[in-house]
């Protein structure tokens, strides 16, 4: 079937790295605006008084700390300067090439200083593990977002989304149109997984991916992990984080990752290809959530109204992820229609690990990944 162009949920791993952190000068405790209103307390637009009273008391505070949002990950780089560019509010962007689980230890980390982060963008296991460091929020968008795809009280809301993927150079290997196919000679040396299962979202989704072609299921990523095993013998699969630069230099011809990340290195690389399994159909987004200690409340909130802006959202889609208000959006007339129409179909059936299927995933992940690929 062909499925729509918003998803459905998908639990994705997220890394268990650490966050260096330094000394940083503490922030004041006071989060009271101007007007008088506890920006660190506001639930809504209408606890500011207007939007014009919010960007105003953000305006005031004129930063915003935001970390691991690499700028061509979901068209993150042009988001962040047209937010800048818009309010005239600095945004401190920190380790963009770091993970979800860092987020959270560099929030531990930094509690209490001026240099915290105030938002993340997380994968699902770890946001659910992490709410009681949310502040709530609603955006005045609210209402165009399905009830599956939030926290009823706003402590966490879904943004962008995708679907996993192989990405490839056209012009180095052969057309991919199976996740099998990965176990050719023709790609020795040459497949990269964006990261650690254990320890990243799309990573953990690749293997999903794998073991879902192999004969596996959400219940069971086991077939997943030998897959990999076999893709290590054969000579094929490289221990190399893939990004941008290394697709662009072709160190990584073969990525296995989010497909709108896909879409990012074809803009650069005119034979990257990028082809969603029709037997493994993996579906995810990732969430959104304001930091409770954020040392800049009201920048934080601004920044959340931003992104589930209709300006927001069509940005997202510019970078080839599917934005959660996309249906809304397509009905009112306010997608861009282009970009909207150019999104890529997907055909099969696709695979929602639940929470308790992302935990089962995990654990067997963390004892047995680090043996088959070694």
């Amino acid at each position: 079937m062909n499925t729509r162009k918003t998803l459905v949920s998908v639990a994705a791993m997220a890394t268990l790295l650490s966050a260096a952190a330094c000394a940083a000068p503490e922030k004041e405790n006071d989060t009271t605006t101007e007007s008088g209103v506890d920006a660190a307390s506001a639930t809504s637009v209408e606890d500011f008084g207007s939007m014009d009273e919010l960007v105003a008391a953000a305006q005031d505070e004129g930063e915003l700390n935001v970390i691991a949002l690499p700028p061509d990950w979901a068209n993150y780089g042009e988001i962040i300067s047209t937010f800048e560019d818009t309010y005239d509010i600095t945004v401190n962007s920190d380790q963009p090439d770091a993970a979800s689980q860092d987020e959270i230890n560099a929030a531990n980390d930094l509690q209490g200083t001026d240099r915290a982060p105030d938002v993340f963008d997380l994968g699902q296991s770890v946001a659910l593990a992490n709410t009681d460091m949310f502040a709530p929020y609603q955006v005045e968008t609210w209402d165009d977002i399905p009830d599956e795809f939030k926290d009823p009280d706003g402590a966490w809301v879904n943004d962008y989304g995708g679907y996993m993927s192989i990405g490839y150079d056209s012009a180095v290997v052969p057309d991919v149109t199976s996740v099998k196919d990965l176990l050719g000679p023709e790609f020795k040396g040459k497949v990269a997984l964006n990261g650690d299962p254990t320890q990243a979202g799309a990573a953990f989704s690749g293997v999903m991916m794998a073991s879902i072609a192999n004969g596996g299921s959400a219940d069971d990523i086991a077939p997943g992990v030998d897959f990999f095993s076999e893709l290590k013998k054969a000579g094929n699969f490289l221990t190399v984080d893939p990004d941008s630069t290394t697709i662009e230099q072709g160190t990584t011809p073969v990525v296995i990752d989010w497909d709108y990340l896909g879409s990012a290195a074809a803009a650069n690389v005119d034979t990257w290809k990028t082809v969603v399994p029709e037997e493994a159909v993996v579906a995810g987004y990732y969430y959104q959530a304001i930091n409770a200690d954020a040392p800049h409340p009201a920048a934080a909130r601004l920044w959340q109204e931003f992104l589930y802006s209709d300006e927001g959202q069509n940005l997202w889609l510019k970078g080839g992820a599917r934005p959660v208000r996309g249906d809304a959006m397509a009905e009112a007339g306010t997608i861009d229609a282009e970009l909207w129409d150019a999104l890529p179909e997907v055909t099969g059936d696709p695979v929602v690990p639940t929470d308790d299927q992302t935990v089962t995933a995990g654990e067997y992940l963390a004892e047995n990944w680090s043996k088959a690929i070694r």
